[in-house]
C-alpha cells in the first residue's frame, strides 16, 4: 500500500505489513498531527475482502469518496480518505502497467459496465459496447471545479479493454487509475478510475479469471482387514485357529 497526501508537502507513506493503525498518538505506524485526527483513530487490515477499514471509538467521523463512515468500509486502491484538514489517497503498489494481462480475441469481447461510486453520476452504471465517452461530447459530462471539464474514453483495442483520458489545465485533475495518475492504459476487472470526485469501477466478469475446480481425492477402498474389526481381535482369531490346529495334529498322532 501507498498513501499520498494530495495538496500537502508530506512525503509519501509505504506500508506492507498486513495492518496499518492511524491516529495522532506515537504508538501509531502513521502518525498525524493532533488537529487532524484522534489518538487511535482508525485501523485499515487486509482480509479475503481486500482492504478494510475500522473506525476505532474515540474517532470523529471519516470519509471515504466524501461519504461518511461510521464504522466500517470496504477500501480500494484510488479512494481518498478525509480526516479533518488531512486527505489520505490510497495507492496501488503495482503500476497498471506492470501487470499480466489477459487478451481475448475479437469475436468474444465481454459484457463491460462503467459503474459510477462517487461523484455528480453515483449510483449510474454506464455499458460499453466497442466505446463509451464521457466529456463535453460523450454520454455523460464529468463536471470538475472551477468550471473545468475532463474527457474519458474506454474502449476495445487487440482484445485487450483500454482507457483514455484527456490532459487537464489542471495537473489536480488529471485521471487516475487506482491511485497511479496515467493518460491511457489497459485496465481489469475491479479497477478503479478517478478524476477529480469522480470515481468509477470497471465490471467485466467476462474478463475475470476461471475460478479453479478443486476435485475432492477419490475415496480409498477398505482393505478386508479394515473391515474385520479391530486389530486385537483380527490376532485372537488367528492365534484361536492356530490352537485348534495344533490340537487337532496332536489327536491323530496320538491314534496313529
Amino acid at each position: 500500500m501507498r498513501i499520498e497526501f494530495p495538496h500537502s508537502t508530506r512525503a509519501d507513506f509505504h506500508w506492507r505489513q498486513p495492518q496499518l493503525r492511524v491516529g495522532s498518538g506515537s504508538g501509531n505506524d502513521l502518525v498525524l498531527g493532533t488537529g487532524q485526527a484522534a489518538a487511535n483513530h482508525l485501523l485499515i487490515h487486509l482480509d479475503k475482502r481486500g482492504w478494510v477499514l475500522d473506525v476505532l471509538p474515540e474517532a470523529n467521523r471519516i470519509y471515504v469518496n466524501a461519504r461518511p463512515v461510521r464504522e466500517r468500509a470496504i477500501l480500494r486502491p484510488g479512494d481518498m480518505l478525509s480526516m479533518g484538514d488531512c486527505r489520505m489517497l490510497l495507492c496501488a503498489d503495482e503500476a497498471p502497467g506492470e501487470r499480466a494481462l489477459p487478451g481475448m480475441p475479437e469475436q468474444e469481447r465481454c459484457t463491460v459496465a462503467l459503474r459510477a461510486v462517487a461523484g455528480p453520476l453515483s449510483g449510474q452504471v454506464l455499458p460499453l459496447a466497442d466505446r463509451l465517452e464521457l466529456g463535453p461530447q460523450g454520454r455523460a459530462a464529468l463536471d470538475l471545479p472551477q468550471g473545468e471539464t475532463a474527457t474519458l474514453t474506454i474502449f476495445w483495442r487487440d482484445g485487450q479493454l483500454r482507457m483514455e483520458s484527456g490532459q487537464p489545465v489542471d495537473a489536480r485533475y488529471a485521471a487516475r487509475v487506482n491511485g497511479i495518475v496515467l493518460q491511457q492504459t489497459v485496465l481489469l476487472p475491479g479497477d478503479q478510475i478517478g478524476i477529480g470526485m469522480h470515481r468509477f469501477l470497471i465490471d467485466a466478469p467476462g474478463l475475470e479469471p476461471e475460478p479453479e475446480i478443486v476435485l475432492p481425492p477419490e475415496p480409498v477402498e477398505p482393505l478386508p482387514e479394515d473391515t474385520a474389526g479391530p486389530r486385537g481381535e483380527v490376532w485372537w482369531l488367528i492365534a484361536t485357529a492356530a490352537v485348534l490346529a495344533l490340537g487337532i495334529a496332536l489327536l491323530l498322532l496320538l491314534h496313529s
